[in-house]
């Protein structure tokens, strides 16, 4: 059976390996490097500056361990960038020794589906050719939101995309949206100099996490001198010689040298053809699929983020590996979103799985929370970090539907209740399980046992 998968981000790629180790032979076109936003633009080069940040925090405040420094350390955000482009290079030829690996042929281009069984492939050359298979996986991803009013021209006012090759650190900036493009990049360029106001329209900073949440966030931007501005937006933008001018919905102005617009992302589609093809889309531009992420026509299947599912890489991986599954083995594999981790790498980090309270609310569901603070962990105050908290939500039959960490490795912790929510697991049952001592995963045991007011460590 012969595969054609159009894109190679981090659901492409491995929709790609995965068809090849189920026997299929398999096709992957991608017009720049393998590896996707996610790796070349977005999850991973954001972790390696942020990695950098945390390097220098550590050492900033290396005197409360003890340890005295002859002088204050300087970033140099050259080595900065320059170590951030290693860290993707390397990954990148990862994947390529993978594809390799694997027998997975690569094409360089712009896809361009035809019909079921037939891809034409634009090189940047202009040349075209045709490759032709059995089923074909379209995984061309998206790219980021910047209404016409925000004036983006690349060099002062910026996406995601550009401000991850910056040259040198921004005098100020202004970050439009608070969700996690925002947060991560603007406590980053803080900690290397630039002043940062980050402006978002909605009442708390990631506006669809849990409010408690958000609100331990806000404070450590506090403490961090970030400025944030929520309840308020952007009617209109002007650039002006050495920067930009936002003037927000109460009038109020801020001036800035640069400006990030963060707003969202959008589905890629627009070269892909697929409407003209026969594939129904939806009123937003994105690919319609059932729970086998197939399309309306046999044998084309659609995943990541031009579908109607959450934007994340991990997210992407998946609903490959259940595109071509179903596709190499005519399969029955299904999609489920019930437990998808919800990932912001600031200091503190937050991460979430499965309904928030306000959720629970909405929904009219019957719930009981049980919460645990970090400062109460014997691990915690050992490596000095003990701002943030785990809470569990469970429904009235103490099944686990909804978690949320905010503090040190909460992205790591998340993992366990993650598996929690998705096997439906209740609290008592995780709760009598034994976590080691000391280690910050004590924080969930306790979290749990709270649920039923029976933490040993809490008031």
């Amino acid at each position: 059976m012969k595969i054609i998968v159009i894109g190679a981000g981090p659901g492409g790629y491995e929709a790609a390996i995965m068809a090849a180790k189920l026997g299929a032979e398999v096709t992957i076109i991608e017009k720049d490097q393998p590896g996707g936003t996610c790796l070349n633009r977005g999850c991973i080069p954001t972790k390696a500056l942020l990695a950098t940040a945390d390097a220098l925090d550590t050492m900033e405040n290396a005197k409360q361990f003890g340890i005295g420094l002859s002088a204050a350390p300087e970033p140099d955000f050259t080595a900065i960038i320059e170590r951030k482009n290693k860290v993707v290079s390397g990954l990148v030829k990862g994947i390529e020794f993978l594809f390799k690996a694997n027998n997975v042929t690569m094409v360089k281009g712009f896809g361009k589906l035809i019909d079921k069984n037939t891809v034409e492939v634009l090189s940047e050359d202009g040349q075209t050719q045709i490759l032709t298979g059995d089923k074909i996986v379209l995984a061309t991803g998206s790219v980021p939101v910047i209404p016409a009013m925000f004036k983006y021209d690349g060099k002062t006012v910026i996406s995601s995309d550009e401000v991850l090759d910056l040259k040198e650190v921004p005098e100020s900036m202004i970050i439009v949206g608070g969700g996690v493009i925002g947060c991560e990049i603007g406590q980053f360029l803080k900690r290397m100099g630039c002043a940062v106001t980050i402006v978002e329209m909605e009442k708390q900073l990631l506006p669809l996490e849990d409010e408690e949440t958000a609100k331990q966030l806000a404070r450590q931007f506090k403490k961090d001198k970030i400025k944030v501005i929520t309840g308020n937006g952007i009617k209109a933008v002007e650039l002006m010689d050495n920067g930009v001018k936002a003037i927000l919905s109460d009038d109020k102005v801020l001036e800035a040298e640069k400006m990030l617009v963060a707003i969202g992302r959008k589905s890629f589609c627009d070269q892909l053809n697929a409407a003209s093809a026969g594939v129904e889309m939806d009123e937003r531009g994105r690919i319609k699929v059932n729970d086998k992420m197939e399309t309306n026509i046999e044998g084309v299947y659609a995943i990541g983020d031009i579908v109607a599912s959450p934007l994340l890489a991990h997210v992407a991986s998946k609903e490959g590996i259940v595109a071509v599954t179903n596709a190499v083995k005519d399969g029955n594999k299904k999609i489920s979103y019930k437990a998808v981790p919800r990932c912001v790498y600031t200091d503190p980090e937050v991460a979430s799985v499965g309904l928030t309270e306000r959720e629970c609310q909405t929904q009219g569901i019957t719930y009981k929370t049980g919460q645990f603070d970090f400062r109460a962990l014997g691990k915690a105050q050992a490596m000095g970090k003990i701002q943030g908290f785990v809470k569990v939500i469970v429904d009235d039959n103490d099944i686990i539907i909804g978690a949320a960490i905010v503090g040190v490795h909460a992205t790591d912790l998340l993992a366990e209740l993650s598996l929690a929510v998705h096997a439906g697991l209740t609290a008592e049952m995780v709760g009598d399980v034994i976590h080691a001592h000391p280690t910050l995963s004590e924080a969930i045991m306790e979290a749990l046992h709270d649920v039923h007011d029976m933490s040993v460590h809490k008031g």
